[in-house]
Parts: structure tokens; C-alpha cells; sequence
């Protein structure tokens, strides 16, 4: 998939809608970049592209906060945000139950995932974002089938 040129928070947020168009049962999403590169707000867009309309927070302290997705299509699925920022190694997110939740069929959506690779499943979208500017981000998408136009 080409790389993605977004402007502003809200080119991010938007690309995270069409994202969560792609996801369903069992998706895992990992999302590296630096500290600022956007990566909480690319996930308040796949949030709101669930349906959900809790206010999305970075889940930094508390490592995972899931949120029911409420959509009639989807069942009784539930969105993981989880931040591994603070994890040192994937051992540590196998021992907060980390595993069973990236197989427990729901969506879940990573960041930080550089932590925990060895946790990751082969099929895991995977998205990097990288700073350009004070608002620009290049973003690369790999292992989403189709068109995010």
C-alpha cells in the first residue's frame, strides 16, 4: 500500500475512519512512531469509524482500555486500545493476559507494537507514522487489502 500524506489532525483522523472500514473480528492493528506522531489521534478516528462515541484516551497509565463497539453488524465486539509504551518486553504483556486478548477475536489497536513484536500476530496490519512537518505526517500502511481513497 502507498505511503500517505496527511496535513493535519484531522487528515488523520479522517484516514483512521477509512481504516476501521478494513477491520473486523480478530484484527490487530500496530501503530509505530515517535512521541507525537499521531498515533492516538489515528486511533480516536478507527474508534470513531467503530461507532464509538466514547471520548477515546491514551491508555499510557493503564496500558489497555476497551471500549464495546456498537454496532449492530458487529455483534457484541469490543475495541482494545492498547499503549505498550510502558512495557519493557513482551513477557510483560503476556503477563497482563496481553495474548488473549490480541486472540480473543475483537479488534485491537496498538501502540508503541515495537514492544511487544513477538506477541503480534502474522496477519497484524501494521502502521508507521512518521513526522515531516509541525502538522505532516507520512504514514504507511501494510497488510490492509484494498483501497483507503
Amino acid at each position: 500500500m502507498p505511503e500517505i500524506i496527511s496535513n493535519s489532525h484531522d487528515e488523520t483522523s479522517a484516514l483512521g475512519i477509512k481504516i476501521a472500514s478494513f477491520l473486523c473480528a480478530g484484527s490487530v492493528a500496530a501503530l509505530n512512531g515517535t512521541l507525537g506522531s499521531g498515533k492516538t489521534c489515528l486511533c480516536k478516528g478507527i474508534a470513531q469509524g467503530l461507532g464509538i462515541t466514547e471520548n477515546l484516551t491514551s491508555p499510557t497509565y493503564t496500558i489497555i482500555n476497551e471500549y464495546p463497539i456498537s454496532s449492530k453488524a458487529s455483534g457484541n465486539l469490543i475495541f482494545y486500545h492498547i499503549d505498550a509504551y510502558r512495557l519493557n518486553n513482551s513477557r510483560e504483556f503476556e503477563d497482563i493476559g496481553g495474548t488473549e486478548i490480541l486472540n480473543s477475536g475483537n479488534i485491537c489497536v496498538i501502540e508503541w507494537s515495537e514492544r511487544i513484536l513477538n506477541c503480534l500476530p502474522p496477519d497484524t496490519v501494521k502502521i508507521t507514522l512518521n513526522i515531516t512537518g509541525e502538522q505532516s505526517r507520512l504514514i504507511n500502511i501494510e497488510g490492509l487489502e484494498g483501497e483507503l481513497n
